[in-house]
Parts: structure tokens; C-alpha cells; sequence
């Protein structure tokens, strides 16, 4: 009688596991907004066209904008456009944003995060925001 044996490998390291550009670009929008100082995410257009779209029924805020995501078999490169509020020191809330963007990827997906590369495209200031709230009143 043959004697079976496993298939070679623990089970968790038979197979692949691939992880989608969009899997990564949420995590790392997510982490993104979760740092002090991070107003919002994308250049003045997409925010403009994804205000648009949040207001229509149904429609919710992508978490992806402002987030580019190059994924490959083990490592990840990111590119990240942000908007910083008025005040904060905007290399260290980019650095910030680095850090806490390669803490999650990584920790999540467990894959090399090898850059993260960030555009700030625009600083909030206060007297922006009274505008803001005008403009929904109206």
C-alpha cells in the first residue's frame, strides 16, 4: 500500500494570493484621512466632481480619491495627492501620511511598500470653509 503524504507545504502556501490595485488604494486612502492636518484627498477637480457624485442618491464618498496604487507579486508603490489644512506643518503632515499609509499596507496586505510618493495640491484655509457653508445654505 502507498503511503499518502501532504501536498507539499503548509496549507497556507499552496495556492497564490494577488491583491487588487483598488484593495490597497482604499487601505491607504483610508490611513491617509486618519492623519491630523489631512483635510482631504485628490486635486481641486476630482473633489469637485466626487462632491457631485456623493450628493447623488445612493452615492458614497470614494475613500480611493487623491490615491494611485502600482501593485505588484510582492511590492507596492503609491502615489498620494492631499489637501493640508491651514496651520499644519506641511512636511510633517506629509510624513505623517507616509508613515501611516506603509504601516497599514503593509500590515494589512503584507506586501513591500518600496514609496509613497505625496503632492500637497492645495492648503484649507479657515475663511474657506465659511464659504463652504454658505454655499450649502443657499
Amino acid at each position: 500500500m502507498a503511503k499518502r503524504t501532504g501536498g507539499g507545504g503548509a496549507p497556507a502556501t499552496r495556492g497564490r494570493t494577488t491583491i487588487a490595485d483598488g484593495v490597497v488604494e482604499k487601505i491607504a486612502g483610508l490611513a491617509a484621512r486618519d492623519v491630523a492636518g489631512v483635510h482631504a484627498m485628490g486635486s481641486g477637480v476630482s473633489r469637485t466632481f466626487g462632491a457631485v457624485r456623493d450628493r447623488v442618491p445612493g452615492g458614497r464618498p470614494s475613500v480611493t480619491r487623491g490615491v494611485k496604487a502600482e501593485v505588484g507579486e510582492v511590492q507596492a508603490a503609491l502615489d498620494l495627492e492631499i489637501v493640508v489644512e491651514y496651520g499644519y506643518p506641511i512636511m510633517d503632515v506629509a510624513g505623517e501620511v507616509r508613515e501611516n499609509v506603509i504601516s497599514a499596507v503593509e500590515r494589512m496586505t503584507g506586501l513591500d511598500v518600496v514609496e509613497v510618493n505625496i503632492a500637497v495640491s492645495d492648503v484649507k484655509l479657515p475663511e474657506d470653509e465659511d464659504d463652504e457653508q454658505e454655499s450649502r445654505l443657499q
